[in-house]
């Protein structure tokens, strides 16, 4: 039987082995009382990590992100948002729907920034007719581009300046770190760090890159993660013995972070292997998620092509764009593949 080459998201990843192991002999307490070592073990490595005081493990991005922004925001606050950030637009307004916090999204630029000029401008004045602008949440890697370093400094600075606090959704901080490291020469876990450390808090994702069943981080100050438990508490976050996945996630920690650059540079073998295809225009992935458009009279053939991959045992998503994402359980051999698959399909 045809091994599945899976592209969907990196979120399809199954738990190695080794992995299995650790979360079979994890340290287990109940989490809702805080003696959980395995949960505070994984909380303790990824605040010092990324250079916060307290860290809270949470079910979801999406859980992750709806804390953090009731816990910087309340009832009749807003938050800037870009338009094509998740927090905003693929968490179901849970900001807006459970805290009456009102989403303020912005237009990106063509490199995944929102324009500086744009994000002061929607700073509402101290005035009974507006929202009380409050936060700024950005996100990186978004839609797979690296925001650039100077760019999430000179934002959150902006943004500081405004009496503004500051989130990043880094569902794919380690993505970003990896990009960035590319790019300075610097260490993986050391630009995680420099990244961190522009905002007041950060959401990590351990089941996107990293491979973890289930489960994500959010990282803050003592007095933020104290407010973030407590609305973890009433969104029903309170996982008892969560120690098995919570151990899952330490070993991504341990041994998934450096092996991210192999998912980096699978994504740009698919693309240059695309990249001739006169039917499709490609973009230059920065990270592990390769966006590809149909151009010209291709433009109505995308299901079909979604389709004829599926039957042969290539998964992907078009939702909006065709997108092919690299993780962990994809080789060279399901790259050369899918690009085998395409060029048949385009007749080239």
């Amino acid at each position: 039987m045809t091994a599945i080459v899976d592209l969907r998201s990196d979120t399809v990843t199954q738990p190695t082995t080794a992995m299995r192991d650790a979360m079979m002999t994890a340290l287990l307490g109940d989490d809702v009382f805080g003696d959980d070592p395995s949960v505070n073990h994984l909380q303790n490595t990824i605040a010092d990590l990324l250079g916060f005081d307290a860290a809270l493990f949470v079910s979801s991005g999406t859980q992750s992100n709806l804390c953090a922004i009731l816990s910087h925001c309340q009832r009749g606050d807003e938050y800037i948002v870009g338009q094509f950030a998740h927090c905003y637009r693929w968490e179901g307004g849970g900001a807006a729907v459970f805290g009456s916090v009102q989403p303020q999204p912005l237009q990106h630029q063509a490199d995944g920034t929102i324009a500086l000029e744009d994000i002061e401008a929607a700073v509402k004045p101290d005035d009974a007719h507006f929202a009380r602008t409050r936060l700024l949440a950005l996100e990186n890697t978004i839609g797979g581009k690296l925001l650039p370093f100077s760019y999430l400094q000179q934002a959150t600075q902006l943004a500081k300046g405004k009496g503004l606090a500051t989130h990043l959704d880094g569902a794919r901080l380690f993505n970003a770190a990896t990009a960035q490291a590319t790019l300075t020469g610097g260490d993986v876990r050391r630009e995680a760090q420099r990244i961190s450390g522009c905002f007041d808090s950060v959401s990590v994702c351990l089941s996107k890159g990293l491979g973890a069943p289930v489960g994500s981080v959010l990282c803050g100050g003592h007095d933020f993660i104290a407010r973030a438990h407590r609305i973890r508490k009433m969104a029903g976050g309170g996982m008892r013995q969560s120690g098995m996945l919570a151990a899952a996630g330490t070993y991504a920690l341990d041994f998934h972070v450096d092996r991210l650059s192999k998912d980096h540079a699978l994504a740009q073998r698919l693309a240059e292997g695309l990249a001739g295809i006169p039917d499709l225009q490609v973009e230059a992935p920065h990270s592990n998620i390769l966006f590809v458009d149909l151009v010209d009279s291709a433009k109505a053939r995308s299901a079909e092509l979604i389709q004829y991959l599926k039957l042969r045992g290539i998964l992907v998503t078009g939702l909006y764009r065709l997108r092919f994402v690299t993780h962990l359980d994809v080789d060279a051999a399901g790259i050369d593949r899918t690009i085998e698959a395409i060029t048949k399909f385009f007749g080239v």
